[in-house]
Parts: C-alpha cells; structure tokens; sequence
C-alpha cells in the first residue's frame, strides 16, 4: 500500500499536511507544487490498496483525477474549502468539504483530529487571512501575544513562499518545506529552530518592501486594480499583497495582476465580506478562475481578456468605468 499527499503548497496545505503526519506518522509520497498548481491528482498513479488525501485544492478542478483514482480501486480522503460542485458518490470517498468564508483546509483537518495539533490550524488560518479567526483560537488555547504574534508571522511567511510561476521562483520548494516542518510538533519551535523561517523571513520582508511601492492602475470608488511588474519578487509578494490590501481598505474589492513569462497574467482577487458578488463567482467568469467567497484567482487570463477583465472588475465592484477611464 503506497499513501500518497496532493496538498497546495500554500500555508493551508502545508499545515494541512503537518497534522495529518503528526497524527499518523509514516512514509508518505508528496506530490504539490506552486500556489495556482492545484491538478495534482493527474500526477497520481494509484491503484487498489493505495490511500489519496486531497489538502486545500479545489475538488471541481480535480474531479477527472478523483474519478479515475476511486475507479482504480484507491480510497480518497478529500480536505478542502473551495468551490467543490457536485460530490462525487462512491464509497471510497470521504470528503470533508466546508466552503464556509470562516474556515480553511487546515481548520477541517483540526477538527477532524479533535484539535491534535491546533497551533499549526492556527497558523494556517493567519496565512489564510482568516486573521479574526485564527487569534479567537488562540486565546482559546491559552496563547499569549508573542506566541501568537509568531504564528502569525509563520503563517504569513509561509504563505507568501508558495507565490510564483514555478518552483524556481520560490525560496523554497514546497516538498521541501514540508520535510523541514515534519520534526516539529509545535509550530513555535518550527520558527524558533529552523533556518528555513529565517530564509522566508528575510524574503517576504524584502520582497514586501517593494511591493508597498506600488500603486493602482485603476481606482474606483469600491475598487482597486494593481499590476505587478514582472519579475520572482512581484510573483511572490502578490498573495501577501492581497491579503494586505484588503486588510488596509476593508471596504474595497481588490485585483492584482502579474505577468506570465508565456504572456497573459495571474490574477488574484479579494473583496468585502458584504460583496454581493463573491470572489470565486467573479473569476470563475473567466477560463481557469476559481477561488472562495472572499478570495480567489485566475491562473491565466489572456492579454485579450485585461480589459474585459477591468471593465468587469469596476462595473462589479465599483462605480462604473467613465469613457476615459484607463485599463492596464
């Protein structure tokens, strides 16, 4: 029997993963990628016997691979918070699904170990934006505010390191940090010890730095469009930067766009938890959009499609466009 983990190589997949192996330890094959690589069930070849667990990647975006893994004969264990469509009725499914905008992947998983290994949960739900939530579970746990200040910084930064095209353009591969985080059942200790943390640290604060330069393209009352240049800095810093700029402008709807080296953009969105439209109904508008209520992303939207995209973004989220009203 072979156990196989396809889990998103962000802070919700990473911490999903983390308490999953601290509760039932053993060998395990890996299989992640970069934050926007989320069909990881195509790279999986398994068979009868073998176990599946899915961590933080969209169910709708890996329903060929599912079925084809249950027909083989393998049992899948699916954790995840995105849009998930239909689930798929077989017995070797058991899916664990909640796209509540007050969870993420790494707070199913905390609950389905009755709380095992919470501080990486709560780490997680910083990375994950889930800011609120994350501190009402630490105090719950008894943590001070310096432990909780690390974990949030863990999450942050363990978050941001999954930001890129490719691997390459990450600190550190996601495999990787997954096998560093493995030796720590305390995420206190992880951010403590680790020399890895301390790469990640000195990154995202020099990657942020640059990216709080930046300003809009476009604004509108409602709504924000920033582009980030292209280069490994920008890509890393775009998730991070969502996330606080929506912090900083609770009010507004948030898009940035990121070159890719083949043309076109990454896209990632965020808007208000009083939007009428959510994020993961805005992207999925366009080819390869996805997300959740209040954030979500387009893996590659086409140089053709920025200025539908704009004008979309605005008449959505903010006032519409006047007719000199610039797009990127």
């Amino acid at each position: 029997m072979t156990r196989y983990f396809a889990f998103n190589g962000d802070a919700d997949g990473l911490c999903a993963l983390q308490q999953l192996r601290l509760a039932h330890p053993g060998d395990a094959t890996l299989v992640t990628g970069v934050k926007r690589d989320i069909r990881l069930l195509e790279r999986i070849d398994a068979c009868a016997g073998d176990t599946v667990t899915a961590l933080d990647i969209s169910l709708e975006q890996n329903r060929g691979g599912l079925l084809r893994l249950l027909a083989a004969g393998a049992r899948v264990d699916y954790f995840d918070h995105h849009h998930a469509g239909d689930l798929p009725s077989h017995a070797g499914l058991r899916a664990h699904i909640d796209e509540g905008a007050a969870v993420c992947t790494s707070i199913l998983v905390d609950r389905h170990l009755d709380g095992r290994h919470r501080r990486w949960a709560i780490t997680a739900a910083f990375g994950d934006n889930l800011g609120d939530v994350a501190r009402t579970m630490a105090a719950q746990l008894g943590l001070d505010a310096c432990q909780t200040a690390v974990l949030e910084r863990l999450g942050t930064c363990l978050n941001y390191n999954a930001y890129g095209e490719c691997v390459a353009d990450l600190h550190c591969d996601p495999g990787e940090l997954a096998q560093h985080m493995l030796p720590f059942a305390d995420p206190l200790d992880f951010a403590a010890q680790c020399a890895t943390y301390t790469l990640l640290c000195d990154g995202y604060e020099d990657d942020m730095a640059q990216a709080r330069r930046l300003s809009p393209v476009h604004e509108v009352p409602g709504a924000a469009l920033l582009v980030l240049p292209d280069a490994p800095w920008a890509r890393r810093a775009i998730g991070v930067l969502a996330n606080e700029l929506a912090r900083g402008r609770p009010g507004d709807a948030i898009g940035l766009l990121s070159p890719r080296s083949g043309g076109g953009f990454a896209v990632s969105v965020r808007v208000p938890p009083h939007s009428v439209t959510g994020a993961a109904d805005f992207c999925r508008a366009f080819e390869s959009g996805g997300g959740r209520r209040l954030a979500g992303g387009i893996n590659h939207l086409p140089d053709a499609e920025v200025e539908r995209f704009t004008r979309s973004f605005a008449d959505c989220f903010g006032a519409p466009l006047s007719p000199a009203g610039q797009t990127p």
